[in-house]
This record gives structure tokens, sequence and C-alpha cells, in this order.
């Protein structure tokens, strides 16, 4: 079955991109790539038991299985080991990705306490978006009883866009809740 995000992309989505940015062909107009989630652990990822918990929520979030990120190189200051688990991570494509766009927006992200939108700042020079979350409790999936510790989360969407507007436009016909930076223009309209 075709997730619901899936078809509104292809038939909503796409049109009213070709019209805003005149697209010549429904190609060229940018798409969501990936997903990528990363939960990082710290000093935590020493003990088993915190990453198997981790683990298993990551993939009741994510909807598959997680791999183990491991450090690079031994810091004395932030107390790690080379090889040893610096936190989880996982990549999400095709339909998964919409699926779990699709509870991001419209549960996930609306039960976050005194949320008022997602910041315009988390975009890079090549169209992707970035940005993180204070609990991973936020998704229904997880039980708030079993957990132990409350964890913050990076999400990063990647896509074919080919500057910040091309992905604005995209990620708010997803819609996703953006809150406008104050500018002195915005400041200039009030008045």
């Amino acid at each position: 079955m075709i997730p619901r995000l899936k078809e509104l992309y292809t038939q909503k989505i796409v049109p009213n991109l070709c019209s805003k940015f005149a697209f010549k062909n429904k190609n060229m107009a940018p798409k969501i790539e990936k997903v990528v989630l990363n939960m990082g652990l710290g000093i935590d990822g020493n003990d088993k038991n915190k990453l198997k918990n981790c683990i298993e929520d990551m993939s009741l979030i994510s909807g598959q299985m997680p791999v183990v990120t491991k450090f690079k190189k031994s810091i004395s200051n932030f107390k790690t080991r080379k090889g040893t688990s610096a936190g989880v991570k996982v990549t999400l494509r095709k339909y998964r990705m919409y699926e779990f766009l699709d509870r991001l927006v419209n549960i996930a992200l609306p039960r976050i306490k005194d949320f008022r939108g997602l910041k315009d700042t988390g975009f890079d020079d090549f169209g992707n978006y970035s940005f993180g979350l204070k609990e991973h409790i936020v998704f229904p999936e997880i039980n708030f009883d079993k957990v132990e510790r409350i964890r913050g989360m990076d999400i990063t969407i990647v896509t074919s866009g080919k500057n910040k507007s091309e992905t604005l436009a995209l990620l708010k016909e997803f819609d996703f809740p953006f809150i406008l930076e104050k500018t002195s223009e915005n400041k200039e309209r009030k008045n």
C-alpha cells in the first residue's frame, strides 16, 4: 500500500512546485531522498543495558533496526575511547521515510511541550534540513513508563533541492510547521 504522503507528493506537491519555480519537467521538482535519525549516547554507550534500551526505542520509532555508531578517536576530555559505542542511527528511505514523516508532522511535533514551530535556520547549502528533538518520548510508539532516561535525537532530511528556497517550499508543502525568523521587513509590515 502506498503511503499517504507519497500519493500527496505525486498528485499535488509536484505540480505546485513546478508552477511555483517554473520547472519545465516534473522530474526537476525537489524530492525527499532520505531521512537520517541519530541518537547520541555519550558516556552511556559503555553500559550495554542502556545501549540495548536505546536500540529498542530507535527501532520502535523508525520501524527498522538501527546501526550502533562507534567513536573514531579517544578524547580524554569527553571520556571517550576509540571503538566504544557513541550512539545509534537509522537511515530511512522510500515508504518507511514517508510513513515516518507523516507521524513526525502530524503526531510527534504537536506533542512537544510549548511547541511554536521549527526554525528555518537548519538548512545547509545543499538543500538539506536538520533539527533536533530534546525528548524522544514525543513519538507515540514509546511507552513512557519503560523509559529510563529521556534522550534527544537529531533528524536530518536530505532532499534533492538545489538551495534553501526549494527545500523550504517542499517541506512547507508537506505541512512542516515553520516559524519565520523575525527580520526588519517583518517588523515594518506589523507597523
